[in-house]
C-alpha cells in the first residue's frame, strides 16, 4: 500500500511539473495575474464539478469549523502557481523543479517535526538531515550543470 501511495507523490511531482510549464506559457501569452486567475477560475470548476458529483469525503456544511489559518492555503496557491510561472522561463523547468522540491522537503522536515496545523508529529532525525543534504547535493550538481 506503501508504494502506491509513494506512486501516487510521484504522479503529483510529475504533474506539478506540467502545470508548473503549462502556467508559464499562459503567463507569456496573457500575464502572470489574469493566467493565475484563468487556473484558479477552471480549478474552482473542476472541483466544484466534484463536490456535486460527490466524489472524495467530507462536506461543506463543516466549513465554519475549520480553523481560520486553513483558509490561508488558497493565499498560498496564488503565490505558489504566479512564483512558478515566473521562474520557470527564467531557469528551466528542471532547475525551477529541482530548487522546489529541496524548499519543500526542508519546510516538510520542519512541519513534521513540530506537528504543525494538528498533523501527526513525525520527529527529526539525523537520517533525515543526511538524505536532505545529499538532496540538497544532488540539486547543487543539477543546478549546477551548463547548458
Amino acid at each position: 500500500m506503501r508504494f502506491l501511495f509513494l506512486g501516487l507523490a510521484a504522479t503529483a511531482g510529475l504533474v506539478m511539473a506540467v502545470q508548473g510549464s503549462l502556467n508559464a506559457a499562459l503567463n507569456k501569452i496573457i500575464g502572470l495575474f489574469p493566467a493565475t486567475l484563468v487556473v484558479h477560475i477552471i480549478g474552482m470548476f473542476l472541483a466544484a464539478g466534484a463536490v456535486v458529483l460527490g466524489l472524495g469525503r467530507g462536506s461543506l456544511a463543516k466549513i465554519a469549523a475549520a480553523p481560520w489559518y486553513t483558509y490561508l492555503g488558497g493565499m498560498l496557491n496564488v503565490l505558489i502557481i504566479a512564483s512558478v510561472a515566473v521562474v520557470i522561463p527564467r531557469l528551466g523547468v528542471a532547475s525551477a523543479t529541482t530548487a522546489i522540491i529541496v524548499g519543500q522537503v526542508l519546510t516538510a522536515l520542519c512541519l513534521d517535526h513540530l506537528g504543525c496545523f494538528g498533523l501527526q508529529r513525525v520527529p527529526f532525525t539525523w537520517t533525515k538531515l543526511l538524505g536532505l543534504a545529499l538532496l540538497a547535493a544532488g540539486a547543487w550538481l543539477l543546478l549546477s550543470m551548463k547548458n
